[in-house]
């Protein structure tokens, strides 16, 4: 079966001035499909963006939005798209509902057709109660559903969403991603931009990681953590036991483990293939450590991403540092 791409670019380029923001990037988005585009600040993620939605254009390469292209078709483009930027793009002095129906007229359908489709929206996101106040006094997280309802009016094959939930708190995050999943359950494609690596890990079928205007990774969010390997964490009875630990462990995986004398623990990434649980356990206790609990599980995509990035990523160690877990996980543990 031939796969058909919402987006697909070659070799794309974008200079400004001496600074070379892209730099040859790749990109392929089935039909249908969520695709997190990931990245540290500067990797130029914002700018693929722009040239997807026609706000600026290439200095190389070629791009294909909905079958068209960005540089000779880009009105035929954005009547296939909906965009929603960083920033709630809504009006604070109008009510939700003018702001709606505004975007309505500026895409074409009046009289009806507009407020029919602007009503149709406020309460498929929630709106409704609210509709009828001035955009200003609703909470952030509601701006934001506002702002991706207004880009849903011409019903997008493509939506882009560039960080769509930076600033929010958990449950209006939470309210986002549903309705996104939403979304590309009724076929719309959607490329996303985000910060949040639980975002991508929750939403997207495939994730591309872009790195100093490049894709330096793509793939599921599973099958890019299960190419890093695993991470295993030993705790030990006592502050004596930690160097001895680390000496095992290194051993074992060529790895640089990370001590915390606090915790008592010793944690190190483990390769891809091979190494157990119950192997590393009997190592350590051929060598006389003392342990009183162990685990190993799969990394987080935060790990993922530091480790193709060698950027520093909230709550991870530095670039250069092993890598340390970042959330809690299910423990297989030590008999």
């Amino acid at each position: 079966m031939t796969t058909t791409y919402a987006v697909l670019s070659e070799g794309l380029e974008k200079r400004f001035g001496k600074v070379h923001a892209l730099r040859g990037l790749d990109l392929a988005v089935p039909e249908g499909s969520v695709c997190g585009l990931l990245g540290p600040n500067g990797a130029g993620k914002t700018t693929v963006v722009r040239i997807l939605t026609t706000l600026t254009r290439p200095t190389g390469g070629r791009a294909l939005v909905a079958g068209h292209d960005v540089t000779r078709d880009p009105a035929l483009v954005r009547r296939a798209i909906g965009v929603t930027g960083q920033y709630a793009s809504v009006d604070g002095d109008l009510t939700g509902r003018e702001n709606l129906r505004l975007f309505a007229r500026l895409a074409g359908l009046r009289g009806p057709a507009g407020r029919s489709r602007a009503d149709e929206l406020l309460e498929r996101f929630g709106l409704a109660e609210a509709a009828d106040r001035v955009a200003a006094t609703w909470s952030g997280g509601m701006r934001r559903r506002l702002d991706l309802a207004a880009g849903l009016i011409t019903r997008p094959r493509v939506l882009f969403l560039d960080e769509p939930t930076t600033g929010l708190d958990p449950a209006a995050r939470e309210d986002i991603w549903t309705a996104v999943r939403a979304l590309a359950e009724e076929g719309t494609t959607v490329l996303l931009t985000t910060q949040y690596l639980e975002e991508a890990d929750r939403l997207a079928d495939d994730v591309v990681v872009v790195d100093r205007g490049r894709a330096v990774a793509t793939g599921t969010p599973d099958g890019l953590k299960a190419r890093i390997g695993a991470y295993a964490e030993v705790t030990v009875a006592g502050t004596a036991a930690l160097d001895g630990a680390a000496v095992v462990l290194d051993r074992l995986t060529g790895g640089r483990p990370v001590l915390d004398r606090q915790r008592l623990t010793v944690g190190v990434t483990v390769p891809a293939q091979g190494l157990t649980l119950p192997r590393i356990i009997r190592e350590l206790d051929r060598a006389g450590v003392p342990v009183t609990d162990a685990s190993l599980r799969p990394p987080t995509l935060d790990e993922v991403f530091l480790r193709l990035t060698r950027t520093p990523v909230a709550g991870t160690p530095l670039a250069g540092t092993p890598l340390a877990p970042t959330a809690p996980a299910e423990k297989e543990h030590a008999p």
